[in-house]
């Protein structure tokens, strides 16, 4: 275990779990065949939540995906956040729950617990008869199909897990989905026989939506200062508070190469984007990059730690992720796959 890899699993309390293998996905040409091919193959279970259910030909090819399978008699759960999912079609939601999909919401909007309303699930996961899993940024909707070719479609990267680590990215699922069940239904499954699939380590971290503060900023502030070489950070919302700011120009002033690739001219929040540039100024002063993304929106969520450490997930470097949002991060210690991440920056 390298110096990195050790001080993050004393920071975080957890652990990396190896024999995982991780396929990289990029953009929706790449992404919805593998997830639909996944659903199509399911023989016992698919768990599914997601922040983003959208409209588009891909939203209502999700749908009939699933309650076809479940239709085959399949057990299928579908978790929407009550927030993101808001602009999907009724209809795609009568159709799943009319072949047997069970379909919940996240937090729905009208309850008297105003003080959760803010703070909602931004995960993207999908689990395949609990041995493969999905994750990344991606949604279910129209602006991820496709493959980046022009301004509406967007760029993202998602990835596909096999092996051990699949249990504890399940369980990120569960959590969530333990909320919205008043019977406390689980429905473990025995992952006894999950059987090793390749080398890669993959250490799992679920933050759980807070009131300002997180793991996820715990893992982005470690990392950062740890640091000794290069930080790479893609991320589709930027907006670095004044500690984050502080850590960063420090890393920078410490010799190491900081780069942060954020959306240009196509970004869907212009709030974001002018709470970003807050910061601009310091982070600029003190020897850090910043590059705009160009052809279209840039939805991904990449980190890498001196060529060594990969984080991906559903987390961007922004407050919500980091204090307000349950998010999921893996990461990634295998070099083959930082490899791939660092030639895709």
């Amino acid at each position: 275990m390298s110096d990195l890899s050790h001080r993050l699993t004393t920071v975080l309390g957890t652990t990396f779990i190896g024999g995982n293998t991780v396929e990289v996905l990029r953009n929706g040409d790449e992404i919805f065949p593998a997830m639909l091919q996944a659903i199509s193959n399911v023989r016992e279970s698919i768990d599914f939540v997601t922040f983003v259910y959208w409209q588009g030909d891909i939203a209502i090819k999700f749908a009939n995906a699933l309650a076809e399978r479940a239709t085959a008699g399949i057990k299928v759960r579908v978790l929407l956040d009550a927030f993101g999912s808001y602009p999907m079609r009724g209809e795609l939601i009568d159709l799943m729950q009319k072949h047997g999909v069970e379909v919940r919401h996240f937090r729905p909007l009208a309850r008297w617990k105003i003080w959760k309303l803010d703070n909602r699930t931004h995960r993207k996961i999908l689990v395949c008869d609990s041995k493969i899993a999905f994750t990344g940024g991606v949604g279910i909707a129209r602006e991820w199909e496709g493959n980046a070719r022009n301004a509406s479609e967007w760029r993202d990267t998602h990835f596909c897990i096999k092996g051990p680590a699949v249990q504890v990215i399940h369980s990120a699922f569960l959590s969530n989905w333990s909320e919205s069940d008043s019977s406390y239904d689980l429905k473990i499954p025995d992952y006894s026989d999950l059987a090793t699939e390749g080398n890669v380590r993959i250490l799992m971290l679920a933050s759980p939506s807070s009131i300002n503060w997180s793991s996820i900023a715990l893992l982005f502030r470690t990392l950062i200062a740890s640091a000794k070489h290069k930080i790479s950070i893609a991320t589709a919302y930027f907006v670095a508070d004044e500690v984050l700011t502080k850590i960063l120009c420090k890393a920078a002033g410490n010799g190491v190469t900081v780069q942060i690739l954020i959306p240009g001219d196509n970004s869907d929040s212009r709030l974001s984007q002018l709470g970003g540039r807050a910061n601009f100024d310091k982070l600029l002063d003190a020897g850090i990059e910043i590059f705009c993304y160009q052809p279209t929106m840039m939805h991904a969520k990449v980190m890498l730690v001196d060529n060594h450490i990969g984080v991906v997930g559903s987390a961007n470097m922004n407050h919500r992720s980091m204090s307000k949002d349950e998010e999921i991060c893996l990461i990634i210690d295998d070099q083959n796959t930082v490899d791939i991440l660092s030639a895709d920056y």
